[in-house]
């Protein structure tokens, strides 16, 4: 484990079992059981098109699943996502930040930040505001509060999205491959925002092809194969010593690189 922070005792924040999910006749996930503990850092590494994408967006309803159960914060989905209001709870609580950075063009980088928690949180705009501008200082990027998104550069755009989703206040930040759309030279920065949120005990699932980074913040990595998870344990467990061939064939792939 390479944060200060001690295992809680609690009941997982996010708990899978036995999660089917299909487009079609394609078998995306397989059986999935996995759980999240409160101020874990999980990162999901696997193979383009292994399931590890369409994982993360079950987890906060943004994919229906067919078979299994998903609860996440004590709120539970269930298969083909019928229960609205769990669905409406959970994608309170759970911030995303995507490959795309989905900012509001229309927008400042501060009316960004803040339309969230006014919206959906009822907090006053000087509320808001204020933990905008707090949240937009944590990710280096105060000084450019009154700019469009468009005036941004890539590494830029993703630190505002980061600090948007952070205004929400949420208990669990799901990613998906945040730094796959950037420019090499832009990768540093945004990953360097989520270590510090990591140190801080913020529970993270994180889907990247950054292994360096796996390594360090991770308390656990999972590696999906073909829609299963083929392998997981502590970093130095799969980096160094991977138990299974397909674990192996994919690091000895990708750390080539």
């Amino acid at each position: 484990m390479n944060h200060d922070k001690s295992p809680s005792t609690d009941a997982p924040i996010v708990q899978l079992e036995k999660v089917n999910k299909h487009f079609g006749s394609l078998h995306v996930l397989k059986d999935i059981d996995l759980e999240v503990a409160a101020g874990e850092v999980v990162v999901v590494i696997g193979a383009s098109g292994s399931g590890k994408s369409t994982l993360i967006r079950c987890i906060n309803g943004l994919e229906e699943f067919q078979q299994g159960h998903i609860q996440v914060d004590g709120n539970d989905l269930v298969p083909y996502g019928k229960a609205a209001k769990a669905l409406q709870k959970i994608r309170t609580e759970v911030g995303m930040v995507f490959q795309q950075f989905n900012l509001f063009p229309h927008l400042s980088v501060l009316d960004n930040v803040t339309l969230a928690p006014m919206k959906v949180r009822g907090w006053s705009r000087k509320d808001a505001t204020e933990t905008a501008e707090r949240l937009l200082e944590r990710v280096d990027i105060a000084d450019q509060a009154s700019k469009y998104p468009s005036q941004l550069s890539g590494g830029q755009q993703q630190r505002v999205a980061l600090a948007r989703a952070l205004a929400m206040e949420p208990r669990l930040m799901l990613f998906d491959e945040p730094t796959s759309a950037l420019d090499p030279e832009m990768i540093g920065e945004v990953l360097d925002a989520m270590r510090e949120l990591a140190h801080e005990g913020m529970t993270m699932m994180i889907v990247t092809h950054e292994m360096g980074f796996a390594r360090e913040v991770a308390d656990r990595v999972i590696y999906i194969h073909q829609g299963e998870i083929a392998e997981e344990g502590p970093p130095e467990e799969i980096f160094d010593s991977p138990k299974n061939e397909p674990t192996r064939n994919f690091l000895a792939r990708v750390l080539k690189h």
